[in-house]
């Protein structure tokens, strides 16, 4: 294997290719609006009604704050030039997001039950109190509408560049995306002049109207407003402006420490495209060798180098029981996913999309000793990496080899390492009694 650098473009060509499928679409929450509606009349929740609409909330807030930083990778990219299919990829993002986002705030704009219900805090999503009133509030404010209009401007003044420009890079879908939501500018439009002088109208008349430059400058803004809204659930040791706990030295102790076939379980301290992930742990990946992993990620499934695998705050690794030919079979097998999109429905019932839990899953389930059983969160069959860890670790099929960053910023082995994994466990994932150690 050589490495290469990933190009930003196609990064954010295949995360939104990934996303927008999954993105909530009126068409497809029938079964929603008829519980939200029997919710608002009886003035609660039946738990089922509640798990369903949790699911459909939190998923739309991961995929959201994914796109958004899809958004602000782009950035790079302009380097004073006009790039006509880097504003086609990042405004069809900004684009479909506006709309998706219509059909999450209509759930709950009438219906006072159900904004109560979104706005409550709930641990298990990683969803902090007046969640919804925060996405709400960042979507119709009169400065995002008339920055939105700018962009949408700029298209329809350069429809026939943008077009060219995505369809000679290869990103033909994203014009026909574009093309797609073209029939919601103009709502979007009159809705803009209608509220006009609810704002500062007199500051905005001032521009004149933007080149490149400056609408792309309103779109990255958008994407840093939107995500400084996301606060994350939990808070990262010294602060999040300190950068990743898992320093370099770290890195290549890891890499020393690693066999081919390990199952590496991350975390990082201030995740927000992980939103709706239960646990300490949330994200898993495929140690293949020679310091590289198989990891699904926002980008699909991809063979990535070890310093980027393992650009985290706290990891642990685990050892298949099997033998050297057995591993070296299940690699083989593991890398025909590689290309794969990524699964934002989380769906581990179809195997043309994967979530990250979802490699490891498919390169070993059904390999004597080892079998995992999915689980169903939310109403859907998935492995979620804490339930993997338990799993992997109580039927005695994989060995806890070592973890690093999980009470403070140093490796840990054998009895303490199992300790230390069996605190950052959620109760029903605790491995064993501590008499029985």
């Amino acid at each position: 294997m050589t490495e290469l650098e990933d190009d930003p473009l196609e990064v954010a060509f295949r995360t939104l290719r990934a996303a927008v499928p999954a993105l909530p679409r009126k068409e497809d929450l029938a079964d929603l609006l008829e519980q939200v509606e029997a919710a608002q009349a009886r003035g609660y929740f039946h738990p089922y009604e509640d798990e369903h609409l949790r699911q459909v909330y939190a998923s739309y807030l991961a995929i959201r704050t994914s796109l958004w930083q899809v958004v602000l990778a782009l950035k790079p990219l302009l380097k004073n030039q006009e790039r006509y299919e880097v504003f086609g990829v990042a405004f069809c993002s900004a684009a479909i997001l506006r709309r998706s986002a219509s059909f999450v705030i209509g759930l709950a704009k009438d219906r006072p039950v159900v904004r109560k219900k979104l706005d409550e805090a709930e641990i298990r999503y990683g969803l902090e109190w007046k969640s919804y009133t925060r996405v709400y509030r960042s979507v119709t404010s009169i400065r995002w509408m008339w920055q939105y209009r700018e962009s949408v401007m700029f298209y329809e003044e350069h429809r026939a560049e943008i077009q060219e420009s995505l369809s000679q890079a290869g990103l033909s879908l994203v014009g026909e995306w574009l093309r797609e939501e073209e029939p919601f500018f103009e709502t979007k439009r009159r809705l803009m002049w209608r509220r006009r002088f609810a704002y500062r109208w007199y500051s905005f008349c001032r521009r004149h109207r933007s080149g490149y430059g400056q609408v792309m400058f309103f779109i990255f803004r958008l994407g840093g407003c939107a995500i400084a809204e996301m606060r994350q659930p939990f808070v990262k040791k010294g602060g999040l402006e300190q950068g990743k706990r898992v320093s370099e030295v770290a890195k290549v102790e890891a890499q020393r420490r690693l066999a081919a076939g390990d199952v590496i379980v991350t975390r990082h301290d201030d995740a927000m495209s992980n939103l709706f992930l239960p646990g300490f742990w949330p994200h898993a990946a495929l140690y293949l060798g020679e310091g590289w992993f198989l990891e699904a990620k926002k980008d699909g499934v991809k063979v990535r180098p070890l310093r980027e695998t393992l650009e985290v705050d706290a990891f642990l690794v685990l050892r298949p029981q099997l033998e050297e030919r057995e591993i070296k079979e299940a690699l083989t097998a593991a890398l025909s996913h590689e290309g794969k999109l990524y699964d934002f429905a989380f769906d581990f019932t179809r195997s043309d999309r994967l979530v990250c839990t979802e490699v490891v899953y498919r390169t070993y389930h059904g390999r004597e000793p080892i079998g995992f059983d999915l689980v169903s969160q939310s109403g859907r069959l998935c492995l979620p990496a804490e339930e993997l860890i338990g799993q992997a670790l109580k039927s005695g099929s994989f060995q806890l080899v070592s973890a690093y960053g999980i009470q403070d910023d140093y490796f840990v082995d054998g009895e303490e390492a199992i300790a230390q994994v069996e605190q950052s466990l959620t109760p029903s994932q605790v491995l064993q009694e501590p008499s029985q150690r």
